[in-house]
């Protein structure tokens, strides 16, 4: 909501902005958590006491015989020292920390702007404490799917955890692009395929977070073919059609990587419509989409080849917190005037 009252406007820019870098940082922590197995290191829930790190050597083997109790120790880590225990305990422990300094970053300036501006604010900016809140609960809701019968959580829940912190993260950025004056722009171009391109990012952090949490980027470390073959020599076609195909490893790993490819393709359908309509303002929102895309493909590769070492997945993912964002700057400044052709 961008009003006339210029202090109040630039206060919650500098709030959305901050914001946005805190998410930023508890993406790129979650999924270093996530790259080096330490999400279920810590087995309780504690949503208040867990503030506080293990103080004391007791402390510390408290947690450690809680980790002893799930599969992920028992089947995979039962050589674990305590000193190994720790280096993924504190992954873990930050990135908790992360969310509920979230949590407060949210909560007490919306406070403190509805207290002094109105319940406007309250009414504008409470979806995204409640969503935070919503994420506190997926995360539990996730970790605890790996506590008693897996090694690892569930792909579907982990999932579901990183589509909602890019939601928030979209949600808190447009809410900032609502605060500014940015000149909105025209383009030849149904406003539908600018939506759509959107909607295949968010579909493929969908199947990228499936490839994570199945491991399945581990398989076939070779391209542009999966082994020998463009299609996965282990599976058929008619395996699409079967209710399993998303616990697939090889089906999943297909998937992303042509995904990629329809999205390039769409990317470059929308660029032939942004250099046709001549608008110099469109062009470099598009071409920061268009490097970001390609670089996005050469980590994913490099990511397969080195059979996922944690630099390149980690840049994979922080990659695609600037195309996320760059295509809500591009589907932001042309949704006002969509041309017909």
């Amino acid at each position: 909501m961008y009003s006339q009252n210029y202090s109040l406007n630039s206060q919650l820019r500098i709030w959305m902005i901050i914001l946005l870098v805190m998410i930023m940082i508890i993406i790129l922590v979650g999924g270093l958590t996530r790259l080096t197995d330490s999400g279920l290191s810590i087995t309780t829930w504690e949503l208040f006491i867990g503030s506080l790190p293990p103080l004391t050597n007791e402390k510390w083997m408290e947690y450690f015989d809680l980790y002893k109790t799930i599969p992920e120790f028992k089947q995979q880590n039962f050589n674990m020292t305590l000193n190994e225990f720790k280096i993924i305990f504190w992954w873990e422990w930050a990135h908790r920390q992360l969310g509920r300094l979230i949590g407060l970053t949210v909560l007490l300036p919306m406070i403190y702007f509805t207290i002094k501006n109105g319940l406007w604010i309250l009414r504008e900016y409470s979806i995204i404490f409640f969503l935070v809140c919503f994420q506190g609960f997926i995360g539990w809701y996730m970790v605890s799917s790996g506590l008693i019968d897996r090694v690892d959580v569930s792909h579907y829940r982990l999932s579901l955890h990183l589509v909602t912190a890019f939601f928030i993260l979209s949600i808190v950025f447009w809410k900032f692009l609502n605060l500014t004056n940015i000149k909105i722009s025209q383009i030849n171009i149904k406003l539908n395929s600018i939506k759509f391109f959107f909607v295949l990012l968010f579909l493929q952090l969908i199947i990228g977070a499936f490839v994570s949490g199945m491991d399945a980027g581990k398989i076939y470390n070779t391209w542009p073919l999966m082994g020998s073959s463009y299609f996965p020599d282990d599976s058929m076609v008619t395996d699409f059609f079967n209710i399993t195909v998303f616990d697939d490893q090889s089906l999943v790993q297909f998937i992303h990587r042509n995904l990629a490819y329809l999205i390039v393709i769409l990317y470059f359908y929308i660029l032939y419509f942004v250099l046709k309509s001549g608008d110099i303002d469109l062009r470099i929102p598009i071409y920061v989409i268009g490097i970001s895309l390609l670089f996005q493909i050469f980590l994913g590769i490099l990511t397969l080849l080195s059979g996922v070492k944690i630099i390149y997945a980690s840049l994979h993912q922080i990659n695609s917190i600037i195309i996320i964002l760059s295509t809500l700057y591009f589907l932001y400044i042309t949704k006002y005037k969509e041309a017909i052709y």
